[in-house]
């Protein structure tokens, strides 16, 4: 048998993001709760996300559409997002609150992400980001974390969390995420 490396890519794209969200799982969480949501993404859905980013980019950022750009190079996206109005309950006053208790009285709300948030529930979705992209180099997969993509995607409704971080993933003879210059 003989494959050519474009007759496989899209499955080793697949092959990784699966591997990096499991790495995401299995990462430390405070008090051992997982409030970490997880969504793979590929075809058709990758394009919905960057026409999000650029109408997005209409509200005046307009890296939005440099994002956009690069979100449309990619063969698949790692959505994370946690659910920061679930509290550990140890009263530590990050979140702004005199308690978890206060906390959870508060008005939560958000244009792109909704808030407040427990600290540690922040806390534990940037240490699953950290081990998924981790996984990522390992597998020599370009990754690059992009809020933007959350954003989008959570309008879009593909995710549910509070606040969502997109990874996408790309296997080009060079990263489309670095080296890109902002849109004026």
């Amino acid at each position: 048998m003989l494959l050519n490396e474009k007759d496989f890519k899209n499955d080793g794209i697949r092959i990784a993001a699966f591997l990096m969200a499991e790495s995401a799982r299995t990462a430390p969480k405070s008090k051992g709760e997982d409030v970490i949501e997880i969504v793979y993404v590929d075809g058709e859905e990758i394009e919905k996300i960057a026409a999000q980013m650029e109408k997005m980019a209409e509200g005046g950022d307009r890296d939005f559409i440099r994002d956009a750009e690069s979100v449309r190079k990619s063969q698949a996206i790692l959505l994370l997002g946690a659910k920061g109005d679930r509290t550990v309950g140890v009263n530590c006053q990050a979140c702004g609150f005199e308690s978890c208790s206060e906390f959870k009285k508060a008005d939560r709300r958000g244009e792109n992400f909704v808030g407040p948030n427990c600290a540690f529930r922040i806390i534990d979705l940037g240490i699953a980001l950290g081990s998924a992209v981790k996984v990522s180099a390992i597998l020599g997969i370009d990754t690059r974390i992009m809020y933007r993509i959350g954003i989008a995607a959570k309008k879009l409704g593909m995710i549910d969390s509070d606040v969502v971080m997109g990874i996408p993933l790309s296997a080009l003879g060079k990263s489309p995420y670095f080296d890109r210059k902002p849109k004026s």
